[in-house]
């Protein structure tokens, strides 16, 4: 069994912010299962089952600072180990559309890995969901706290499509095979169809005439020869 929690803030004022791409991430898996919510842990509950692995997804509902709260209180229900956690939030340091897997390590100021670090440790697991950066410090909470733009739109999909694509894997402890599905909606392979530059078709065409041996023509055409 293990336990997966995206972050974010509760609330539909919150609901497109860039900070609640861990929210949007486990509703996408919940609606591909057709998992009902319910309000349990301090926030909002679904039970998955990937393979022959069951998976609660939980949503903290008790803002993002105080995550670890509502994380903590599922784990030990639960009997769960901070290794069975993985938990799916946003991160400044990667280009929107990219994602990478880490286990344990620091929070990075992160206000809701910083929580579940107070509560658990820092030894479980997360999938790292590019947002990009604002560019100065000074402008990330209006950042991540604003809307994804309508040209992310795409992406935005893509990415949360590869992520359900590859939950499977994720949940059986294939990263690898995890991070190739959501490359296969964020970065798809060209067509293999697709003529290269020295191989593609070129107009056709007519060959010249050969042309006649001088000493077969008469007086006549060798002067016309010689004009034109």
């Amino acid at each position: 069994m293990q336990l997966w929690v995206g972050l974010g803030n509760p609330g539909a004022k919150y609901e497109g912010n860039r900070h609640n791409i861990g929210f949007m991430a486990l509703d996408r898996m919940a609606e591909d299962q057709g998992a009902p919510w319910r309000s349990k842990f301090q926030g909002q509950i679904a039970e998955a089952r990937f393979g022959s692995e069951k998976v609660w997804l939980l949503k903290p509902a008790t803002f993002m600072n105080l995550s670890g709260q509502s994380v903590g209180e599922a784990m030990r229900f639960h009997k769960l180990d901070a290794q069975d956690v993985t938990v799916f939030h946003d991160e400044l340091d990667l280009a929107p559309g990219r994602l990478k897997l880490k286990q344990g390590g620091g929070h990075a100021g992160h206000n809701g890995l910083r929580s579940i670090h107070q509560h658990i440790g820092p030894d479980y697991a997360r999938v790292r969901l590019g947002i990009g950066h604002p560019g100065h410090k000074d402008r990330v909470a209006g950042y991540v706290l604003s809307d994804f733009a309508k040209a992310e739109a795409t992406m935005l999909d893509d990415l949360l499509r590869g992520i359900v694509d590859g939950a499977g894997k994720l949940a059986a402890g294939d990263g690898s095979g995890f991070m190739n599905a959501v490359a296969q909606r964020t970065a798809p392979p060209r067509s293999s169809k697709t003529p290269r530059p020295d191989t593609a078709s070129k107009p056709e065409t007519k060959p010249e005439s050969p042309a006649m041996p001088e000493e077969t023509l008469s007086p006549l055409q060798r002067l016309a020869a010689k004009f034109r």
